[in-house]
């Protein structure tokens, strides 16, 4: 249930809260700080950190939490109490409890991968104030399993299933805000998710099961299509570099001569010669265009079998008859030199995406009937067997519902964040899903909520050639607390410590555009330009149906199988 109080009934308890503390009161209304965050008064704990572990949670959610120990911590920027428990059956959790100044906020951090690991990180937030200085209380969860990111946790254990669906980010969010309340003698006044990869799943997961969890919610790079990323996009890349005998055709060290190709061709299409392709689908690249000719040094250029590899890469999966069996494109031009995550340095070398979907198919794509004999060979390009992978878990381990009325009624705002050099998950992706939400939705109602950001030159979850740190969670309360609308997010590149170039990024589909005067490398020469004629994404592809509204299964663990069943 949301605790966040209406705004009269918040100045009310601010003004009481600070005539107790001897702080002035606010005289029309919180105050807002210069950031646009409510300035909410400090609370100290009721109780001490080593009394933590004695709490009564009984009814907290659906099962019995142990907390196992509770630490005051004094490294980092304040001391905290961290407590580690469990939720039964086996949901980990880390919840972080500041000793001194608590704000009355809750931020829950997601976790990556097929996560398997409780540790609190928050994704392009380091510079969010109130993160920084340790003012907010916290948690996270290994989502109902420990290390094997392989898959191999999920073979006849559906409740672990469940749990890293949907279920552990839920009861954590339960179980963290109830041991918050105890040691505060208070409930969180705003509740925040950041999430990145698989974390962006979980946030876009939490906004459409439990969308009274969070008020804000900030979902980078999600993996949201489950099934379909660790399953045909994933094999997809290995897949199209194997020749007939199975040996890989392009190599990693051929990537820096087609990416400086693309930037050759593409990098001023905005007017600028910055090293960056701002929008990748105005680039028109053609990798025919550095083959070989006669005589050519072969390491300067591509054979005619690597620059069709480069191509089937960039565009992503498909059947023998063109069907795409994902959104188009997979992989933006000028995200070339991040390629190695599938594309090996020599023979012979596992590849990243080989073993994602490895993980995937063998565990959890039918989920119970897991097959660690599946070989990547078995699965095969074809809309039949696009249904008969995808159909039995992405019921319940996608989140791409574009209906966030709930959500939306309830007060929430989302911000959902994306890189255009991302290497593991296409942002065409998460333009799909965006604009199918507004679509479904309206625009109008989508812009009042949830805004979308594409970084240039960002890899997944961060890092790349682009400005690839910035601050996603301070916009998100900024406009949950004070009702500021996200408007420019100013990135960094950092090289030795020191920024060398900054730009800023608008909501899409608005565009940076340099205005003429100044450093190219500074983000007050920029303003916001939204193209007269957008550049529109096709989104004709097998599987567009499943982003719809009701899809959505809620699975029980019944005599060690997973039982599908609907609300």
């Amino acid at each position: 249930m949301r605790h966040r109080p209406a705004p009269l009934l918040l100045t009310v308890v601010l003004t009481a809260l600070l005539a107790v503390t001897g702080t002035a009161a606010f005289a029309s209304g919180p105050r807002v700080t210069p950031d646009g965050l409510a300035d909410l008064p400090a609370i100290p704990p009721v109780m001490t950190c080593a009394d933590v572990t004695g709490l009564d949670l009984g009814g907290v959610t659906d099962a019995p939490v142990t907390l196992k120990t509770a630490t005051v911590v004094t490294t980092g920027a304040a001391p905290y109490c961290e407590v580690r428990g469990t939720i039964a059956p086996a949901n980990t959790i880390v919840v972080r409890l500041p000793i001194n100044g608590w704000t009355q906020r809750y931020v829950q951090a997601g976790c990556g991968g097929l996560c398997g690991m409780a540790n609190l990180n928050y994704p392009q937030a380091s510079t969010c104030p109130v993160i920084a200085d340790g003012t907010v209380a916290g948690a996270t969860t290994d989502m109902g399993h420990q290390g094997q990111n392989d898959g191999s946790w999920a073979a006849g254990n559906p409740q672990a299933q469940i749990d890293f669906a949907y279920r552990g980010v839920h009861v954590t969010s339960q179980v963290a805000k109830a041991i918050i309340t105890k040691f505060y003698g208070r409930q969180p006044v705003y509740s925040y998710f950041d999430g990145c990869s698989d974390g962006g799943r979980e946030a876009l997961m939490e906004a459409q099961r439990y969308p009274h969890d969070f008020d804000g919610i900030a979902a980078g790079a999600p993996a949201n299509n489950m099934a379909l990323q660790n399953t045909f996009h994933h094999a997809w890349n290995v897949y199209a570099n194997l020749d007939a005998d199975g040996k890989y055709i392009l190599l990693s060290n051929k990537l820096p001569l087609i990416h400086a190709a693309v930037l050759a061709a593409c990098d001023t299409i905005d007017g600028l010669r910055d090293g960056l392709v701002d929008d990748p689908r105005l680039c028109h690249f053609n990798p025919a265009s550095i083959v070989c000719t006669a005589g050519q040094d072969p390491a300067t250029c591509l054979t005619s079998a690597e620059a069709t590899v480069v191509r089937k890469l960039h565009d992503g999966a498909t059947d023998e008859h063109g069907n795409r069996l994902e959104p188009a494109i997979a992989h933006e031009w000028s995200s070339e030199l991040d390629w190695t995550l599938f594309i090996p340095a020599a023979q012979g070398q596992t590849v990243g995406s080989e073993m994602f979907a490895l993980s995937y198919l063998r565990y959890l794509a039918q989920p119970n009937n897991p097959n660690p004999a599946y070989k990547l060979s078995d699965l095969k390009f074809t809309v039949a067997s696009f249904w008969k992978t995808m159909l039995p878990s992405t019921t319940y381990m996608a989140a791409i519902d574009p209906d966030l009325s709930t959500f939306q009624r309830a007060g929430g705002k989302l911000l959902l964040w994306h890189g255009w050099n991302d290497q593991h998950i296409s942002p065409q992706g998460t333009m799909d899903y965006y604009d199918t939400m507004r679509t479904t939705m309206g625009a109008a109602t989508v812009d009042r909520f949830a805004k979308l950001y594409l970084f240039p030159g960002v890899a997944h979850c961060g890092g790349g050639e682009g400005p690839n740190t910035f601050d996603i969670l301070t916009p998100v309360m900024a406009w949950t607390e004070s009702g500021r609308k996200p408007a420019r997010i100013v990135a960094s590149n950092i090289a030795g410590g020191a920024v060398t170039r900054t730009r800023p990024v608008f909501p899409y589909p608005a565009v940076a555009r340099y205005d003429g005067t100044g450093s190219i490398d500074d983000a007050a020469n920029f303003v916001a330009y939204t193209p007269e004629n957008p550049v529109r994404n096709d989104y004709r592809w097998v599987g567009q149906a499943l982003y719809s509204h009701g899809y959505q299964t809620w699975p029980r663990a019944v005599d060690g199988k997973l039982v599908i069943t609907r609300h």
